[in-house]
C-alpha cells in the first residue's frame, strides 16, 4: 500500500476544532447548515458566520478560546460536532485536503 491509498483514522481528539483559523463555507453547506440548525438562511448567516480576512468566503464563527462554535462534548465524553451530518467540506477533508501547521504534534489520529 502506498502512502496515498492510506486513509485518516481519527481519534476524535479535537484539536482540528480547536485550532484558529477560517472553515470556510461553500453555498450549499450554508443552505444544508442552516436547515439542519431550523433556521433561516440568514439567520445562520447573521449569527454564525464572518467574512475570512481575505473578504472571500463566509467562515463559521469561533468561541473566544478560538476553538469552533460547534465543538461539543459527545454523550460518549469525547469531542465531537453539533453539526455533524452537514459539517463543512475543509473539515471532512482533515487533515488531507486541509491541515495547520505541525497538525501531526497535536493529533492523535493516524495513517493506516
Amino acid at each position: 500500500m502506498t502512502a496515498s491509498e492510506k486513509t485518516f483514522v481519527c481519534s476524535r481528539c479535537g484539536e482540528c476544532c480547536r485550532w484558529e483559523g477560517a472553515v470556510k463555507l461553500e453555498a450549499d453547506e450554508v443552505d444544508a447548515i442552516a436547515a439542519f440548525l431550523d433556521m433561516s438562511v440568514e439567520e445562520f448567516l447573521n449569527k454564525h458566520t464572518r467574512l475570512t480576512p481575505d473578504r472571500q468566503h463566509l467562515s463559521l464563527l469561533e468561541k473566544g478560546n478560538g476553538e469552533c462554535e460547534y465543538l461539543i462534548t459527545a454523550p460518549d465524553g469525547l469531542p465531537g460536532c453539533a453539526i455533524e451530518s452537514v459539517k463543512p467540506r475543509q473539515c471532512r477533508a482533515f487533515p488531507e485536503k486541509w491541515n495547520f501547521p505541525d497538525w501531526q504534534k497535536l493529533c492523535k489520529g493516524s495513517f493506516k
